[in-house]
């Protein structure tokens, strides 16, 4: 790493306020703001508004103390803008898989998750009472043949995969998903985080995206801290699931609910995004414009379909804290994504894009890119010079 120069735990109101003095912009790729609301007036009067009626906080869990009539809104229109029959939501994203997947399976049963998923899965198959096992990424005929071997030993199977994978940026092959799902008598659940408000014609993620009926897919879960910048998770599906797990589900049970102007802001940008359907549009245009101009430039974007989450391999894990500093004193915020979350061997810039992005600053961006860290490059070189 860069001495002095830590590219994590950037204070980037403060970046950005010393940069305005000086007269200069930040563009940042590190947030997943894909719809570009997380300024929009309308989600910031609502929090503001439900602020001054209600406060800061429900102060108990909801079964203990109560809702507020907004938790039954947002979690009734989720439902509804998804097509499943209920949704319940938690105070946390990462806390939605770990609770669900700890909780919904038991000792005779076995959970086949795909070997990229979230680190919240991963753990949440650690602390379920049953087996479980990886398959090979989107090599749906690794887990066709696990399936063949063993899934005879058990009462039940989860297969778990993501809609849009955050570090890659690739999709999972739902039609294919379903078929294999049914011949084997399996559930399946789709972490749909990073692809409710980027795939689909509107924003309704995978299913919409494959023309696949949403009652094919047993549990879909997802954030609101993506495309409806507020924080939380949620958990949708057929109404007799949701009922069970309002009365069971650790992590709700036990937790607080969402603070009301978290859940408002979240239903805001959800009714933006019904009435502007047009925002999913030009996120794929920022999008496309980004891995067109990547490719262009002979930048190695991996399996990215380009919608949303699109990463930059970079040759090493130096090369990539390098040239996170150097996107960083032009105004450009990404850090680097080396260890955690990816192979050693594949460290990477991820850049998520968002419908707010110019076209102008992602040819800047990826044109720096260009011009130091692939053809060419010296390390030795580039680090005295860094």
């Amino acid at each position: 790493m860069i001495a002095d120069r830590d590219p994590f735990f950037l204070p980037v109101d403060g970046f950005r306020q010393s940069r305005q003095r000086e007269g200069q912009s930040v563009i940042s790729f590190a947030h997943y703001d894909y719809l570009g609301l997380s300024t929009h007036p309308d989600v910031v009067m609502s929090a503001h508004r439900i602020l001054d009626s209600l406060g800061p906080s429900v102060s108990a869990s909801r079964m203990v103390g109560g809702e507020r009539m907004l938790h039954g809104e947002l979690e009734e229109e989720l439902a509804d803008f998804i097509g499943a029959e209920a949704a319940v939501t938690l105070v946390s994203g990462y806390l939605t898989n770990v609770t669900l997947l700890g909780h919904l399976m038991s000792s005779s049963d076995l959970i086949l998750y795909d070997e990229l998923c979230h680190n919240s899965i991963v753990v949440g198959t650690r602390a379920a009472r049953c087996d479980s096992r990886s398959f090979a990424h989107n090599d749906l005929s690794d887990l066709r043949r696990k399936l063949s071997a063993i899934r005879g030993r058990y009462k039940r199977c989860l297969i778990v995969v993501e809609g849009l994978y955050s570090m890659d940026g690739d999709v999972a092959d739902l039609p294919e998903l379903v078929t294999i799902k049914n011949e084997h008598d399996c559930w399946l659940m789709v972490d749909e985080a990073h692809s409710i408000g980027t795939l689909g014609s509107s924003g309704r993620g995978l299913c919409e995206h494959f023309n696949v009926d949403v009652r094919e897919v047993d549990l879909i879960v997802g954030t609101l801290s993506k495309a409806f910048v507020s924080s939380g998770g949620f958990i949708a599906g057929h109404g007799a699931v949701i009922r069970w797990l309002r009365y069971t589900l650790p992590g709700f049970v036990f937790s607080v609910g969402l603070t009301p102007s978290v859940a408002a802001s979240a239903l805001s940008a959800l009714r933006v995004l019904k009435r502007e359907p047009s925002l999913t549009d030009l996120l794929k245009q920022k999008s496309k414009c980004f891995l067109q101009e990547a490719e262009r430039l002979g930048l190695d974007t991996g399996p990215a379909i380009g919608v949303g989450v699109v990463p930059v391999l970079i040759r090493s894990e130096q090369a990539a804290f390098e040239a996170s500093e150097l996107l960083k004193q032009a105004g450009f915020y990404v850090p680097p994504i080396v260890r955690i979350g990816v192979p050693k061997e594949k460290p990477r810039l991820r850049f998520f894009i968002s419908a707010s992005h110019e076209d102008a600053d992602i040819s800047r961006a990826l044109g720096l890119l260009r011009s130091n860290f692939v053809v060419g490059y010296d390390a030795a070189a580039r680090s005295e010079s860094v």
